[in-house]
């Protein structure tokens, strides 16, 4: 919790009058014995402006996002459902803490940029505490078996919850790498186009080509594209003329290939 949450909670507290408290009360009895939803509407309305202060603060911007607002409303409305009047205390004493403990679990649940399990991402949490505590108790990085040991988990556990902590941390694709400026993440790292793909589609229509050609006019055409032979040439190996040579290659290579 910031000092600002800290202060703003305290404020409230002390300035709830007996007064307000009663009034509070009352509403809350209403609703939670008799579902009066006009009590509850009363209350929502008295305290909806310290939701939205809270996520603000919590949020660290001086405007609320719509998603931060809408995690504090909730939280209202579980303090409006959860509160004893028994206990004597004011509203507000118990509203805050309920607010900001809606707030806090949303940023635990969807503050990282990649999906996390819970379990992982609080095992994450305790490595990092931990690894804090015994850095400033030794006055130096603390070892892997260490911090284990501190944590209470194996050194394999505090491996993979180190690793599942870096997805907290993310990069943009556009940083410079190796303190330069010429090449960047995505440079590097995003993929460019294959040519191979377009040379599978050229094998496929050959292979198609050639399976519909007799044993001469695949002759033929392995003489003119595979050993680079002239049209002359090829008419004196298959026994042709030169015109003749020229006539079948134009219709072969200029007839469509038949789709699979």
């Amino acid at each position: 919790m910031s000092t600002q949450v800290a202060s703003a909670q305290k404020r409230q507290v002390v300035r709830s009058t007996p007064a307000d408290r009663e009034r509070e009360h009352r509403l809350v009895i209403r609703w939670q014995r008799f579902g009066d939803e006009a009590a509850r509407s009363r209350l929502i309305e008295r305290y909806m402006p310290l939701a939205r202060g809270l996520a603000r603060r919590f949020g660290g911007a001086r405007d609320a996002s719509d998603d931060l607002a809408q995690v504090a409303s909730i939280g209202l409305l579980k303090a409006i459902d959860g509160f004893d009047v028994s206990r004597g205390f004011a509203f507000s004493s118990f509203a805050v803490p309920t607010i900001l403990g809606e707030l806090k679990r949303h940023a635990r649940d969807f503050g990282w940029p990649v999906y996390v399990p819970r379990r992982m991402r609080d095992r994450a949490v305790r490595v990092r505490r931990t690894s804090r505590r015994l850095e400033a108790e030794l006055g130096r990085m603390p070892t892997v078996d260490e911090v284990a040991e501190a944590a209470g988990l194996t050194r394999d556990e505090v491996d993979e919850a180190e690793e599942a902590g870096a997805s907290a941390r993310t990069s943009s694709l556009d940083v410079p790498v190796d303190g330069g400026e010429d090449e960047s993440l995505a440079d590097r790292w995003m993929g460019a186009d294959d040519g191979g793909y377009e040379l599978v589609e050229y094998r496929d229509a050959v292979a198609r080509r050639l399976r519909s050609c007799s044993d001469r006019e695949r002759l033929m055409l392995r003489l003119r594209l595979v050993d680079d032979m002239s049209q002359s040439e090829i008419g004196r190996e298959i026994g042709v003329s030169q015109m003749q040579v020229s006539r079948l290659l134009r219709r072969l290579l200029a007839e469509p290939v038949e789709q699979a």
